[in-house]
């Protein structure tokens, strides 16, 4: 097998590189406390572009951080009057959206309620409201890096939309809050790690490959590029040199998920690909490794950053224990 990281017993013991920053509790502390104070004012409108005779489908939208109005597709059995039904999350990868209804259906025909976001300013109907000082060249990842405030981080505010999606969800009347859980690819895995971090009722998780991983580590590997390139242009437009190079890692500390990974209650059943030239092998491991509740790694040797073969049967077995 052509190696691009480290050799799997290497990667096995890998702590990632990226720093922590000092204040990194007390941080996300603060970006919970302001969640808290923060009324989702869910709305559930029946949905119109899809029927069906066993799931009932409706736009849900509730209010995130900072007053952004934020959108999921939210599906559930019908007929679940007096059932308390298991529910999942699911997130999109970088830059995309929630996708179709009918891809969904197998989970409430398996009496299991799903809800899948839209990231805020990506490829779906959430707001962006936020007003941050710096530029926003190319990306998300650095909307918000030149701010004084760190709280300006546009993933944090994402991350903090998952945890108000997973609240919003257990509080409705047909959801078990105590079998909740989440899944997603790339984007959509580290988004399962940071709400499953941030929200210590979601029982299992099934991240996919997940980016926003140790973010020295892909630029280190010359692999700034494809959905991590806002890295390497953010350096060649602001920081040609370098000179900032130890502050600006230490700021995406606060949104990296290797750092968020030792708060995570949930059972983990994570899967890497070792060909993966978008997040490497190596940052995904930073982040497995870092989890200390029960965990499963599934390897896929040959692939890299694409469909793997049995991974979303899996994830559905994996889920349906909830």
């Amino acid at each position: 097998m052509p190696l691009i990281d480290l050799p799997l017993e290497k990667l096995r013991e890998y702590r990632g590189r990226n720093p922590r920053p000092a204040d990194h509790d007390a941080y996300w502390e603060n970006a919970l406390g302001e969640l808290a104070a923060t009324d989702p004012r869910p709305v559930l409108k029946p949905a119109g572009a899809i029927g069906s005779e066993r799931v009932e489908c409706f736009d849900l939208w509730f209010t995130g951080v900072g007053g952004a109005r934020i959108y999921a597709k939210y599906l559930r059995p019908r007929a679940t009057a007096g059932v308390r039904n298991p529910a999942v999350l699911q997130f999109h990868g970088y830059t995309g959206h929630s996708g179709d209804w009918l891809d969904k259906f197998g989970w409430p025909a398996e009496g299991i309620c799903l809800a899948a976001m839209d990231c805020r300013g990506q490829g779906g109907k959430s707001e962006d409201n936020m007003r941050v000082a710096g530029p926003t060249l190319r990306g998300h990842i650095i909307r918000g890096l030149e701010d004084p405030d760190p709280s300006k981080l546009l993933f944090r505010q994402v991350f903090l939309d998952t945890v108000q999606l997973a609240r919003v969800v257990m509080a409705f009347p047909e959801v078990d809050p105590g079998r909740v859980g989440c899944w997603g690819a790339s984007q959509g895995g580290a988004l399962a790690l940071a709400c499953a971090a941030l929200e210590p009722r979601i029982r299992r998780i099934a991240p996919v490959f997940p980016f926003l991983c140790d973010f020295q580590r892909v630029w280190e590997m010359d692999l700034a590029k494809d959905a991590y390139e806002e890295l390497r242009l953010f350096f060649r437009a602001f920081d040609p040199r370098h000179e900032r190079e130890v502050a600006i890692f230490n700021r995406l500390g606060y949104i990296d998920v290797q750092h968020l990974a030792p708060r995570i209650r949930a059972d983990v059943l994570m899967f890497t690909s070792l060909m993966d030239t978008i997040c490497p092998p190596s940052t995904q491991f930073a982040a497995y490794n870092r989890i200390a509740s029960p965990k499963d790694l599934v390897i896929y040797p040959d692939f890299g950053h694409e469909a793997l073969p049995g991974q979303i049967d899996r994830t559905f077995n994996f889920l349906r224990g909830l």
